[in-house]
């Protein structure tokens, strides 16, 4: 019984969050912080390069692309004693080509590598929890998030159903507020029902 209420405990912790995630992105053009200098993909290639070690990178691409990050891995550390100004270039374009791989594994586009401090806040708590071993300061920021957006959208649509029939410009007012109320439950309602990884959407 106690290792149901812990397997139910766990499964509540990982649906709070993917529902919250995905609510605190809907007003936003979804993006990753695979491309950002913030995030692990690039602090891995970049710890590669000055450990000499290719291995933490690898996972980062699909198996047919392991020979193409080898090569270019292995062409940088050759100029980083032969050639420095060569060797600066190549240690930029090394994590571009890993992240740019990457994104196109996901289905993602590459738009570049972007600076350190522009992941959003939210992904920042994901890693944050996992360095840390704590999970419940991200859960209450997240359910603090949903109870927000839930509440606000329904207060629009509550308030905006008492005149919805006094004009057309009213009653469209009226029917944007809540096909998007509605769908925000049906899309917090379909994570419920499917709880598989979504990866290409972080």
């Amino acid at each position: 019984m106690k290792n149901q209420v812990r397997i139910t405990k766990a499964k509540r912790t990982f649906l709070v969050t993917a529902i919250a995630m995905i609510l605190w992105m809907l007003p936003q053009q979804v993006s990753a912080h695979c491309d950002s200098y913030d995030g692990p993909v690039i602090q891995d290639a970049l710890a590669a390069l000055e450990n000499q070690n290719i291995a933490p990178v690898l996972k980062w691409v699909e198996p047919q692309f392991e020979e193409e990050i080898s090569s270019l891995f292995q062409k940088t550390l050759k100029y980083k004693k032969e050639d420095k100004e060569v060797y600066e270039l190549l240690e930029k374009h090394f994590p571009e080509t890993l992240v740019r791989i990457h994104r196109e594994g996901e289905g993602a586009p590459y738009t570049g590598l972007k600076p350190a401090g522009s992941t959003k806040p939210i992904i920042v708590m994901t890693d944050a929890a996992l360095e840390d071993e704590k999970i419940d300061p991200l859960v209450s920021a997240l359910n603090e998030h949903i109870s927000k957006v839930v509440k606000e959208k329904y207060e629009k649509v509550a308030q905006l159903e008492k005149v919805k029939d006094q004009s057309v410009e009213q009653g469209r007012a009226y029917v944007a507020a809540y096909v998007d109320y509605t769908h925000t439950i049906e899309m917090m309602h379909d994570i419920l029902e499917h709880t598989g990884p979504a990866h290409s959407a972080h």
